[in-house]
């Protein structure tokens, strides 16, 4: 059973003062599961919940997907707006809380990617399970909790980045198992529900180890 999460300091405040200062978070490349767990599907609307600067948004646009990308930083959507830009693809970015924010209709691809809202973050998984129009696509990607046993696949060594980065807040983490959980079988059918490992090279060169929950769900109702 998934533990219940709550955070208050995960508002949008606490975001925008990220995306503005100095020290604000890299805009990195796009998530490597969205090739994998994307390949065969046509492209429709999608939503990118959480965009923060844009890679996946822009690289869901240049793949055929009419794209929206929601986030609760203003800093962060200038910088995305300006990477679309310069990628010469077209994504309509909208500055909203997601806790509260709904595409006026539903999507045919819902993508997330470590967003961490305030309140519980399963909560918010479902509540974006909802934006989902039948037949269509939920990606999920959140920082992956261990239970004491390294389970769903993964063979990391814990669960936090190393090297110099700190772990990811522990009422992020999340397992694919506890995802799945809060999408009904009724509704939904999972495709894929794994934990994984990748290492990743940040701008000064240095490797950190990021453990990951990935789930992808067909909405069946």
């Amino acid at each position: 059973m998934a533990p219940h999460h709550h955070d208050a300091e995960m508002s949008g405040d606490y975001w925008e003062q990220r995306w503005a200062g100095a020290d604000h978070p890299e805009a990195a490349a796009e998530h490597p599961y969205l090739q994998r767990e994307l390949a065969g599907l046509t492209p429709g609307t999608a939503v990118d919940a959480g965009c923060g600067a844009g890679s996946e948004a822009i690289w869901l646009a240049a793949h055929g997907w009419t794209t929206t990308g929601a986030d609760v930083s203003a800093s962060a959507l200038r910088l995305a707006a300006d990477r679309a830009d310069q990628a010469g693809v077209t994504v309509d970015w909208v500055h909203a809380d997601l806790t509260d924010w709904a595409p006026a209709e539903p999507v045919d691809l819902v993508t997330t990617f470590y967003a961490h809202p305030e309140g519980d973050q399963l909560a918010f998984y479902r509540r974006l399970s909802d934006w989902v129009a039948p037949g269509g696509t939920l990606l999920v990607v959140g920082h992956l909790h261990h239970d004491g046993a390294h389970s769903e696949g993964d063979h990391s060594d814990g669960d936090h980045s190393e090297g110099d980065h700190p772990g990811p807040p522990e009422q992020t983490k999340v397992t694919a198992d506890w995802i799945s959980e809060v999408l009904p079988a009724g509704r939904w059918r999972i495709e894929s529900a794994t934990g994984e490992s990748r290492s990743v090279v940040d701008p000064q060169g240095k490797t950190q180890r990021l453990h990951d929950a990935v789930v992808r769900a067909t909405r069946t109702a």
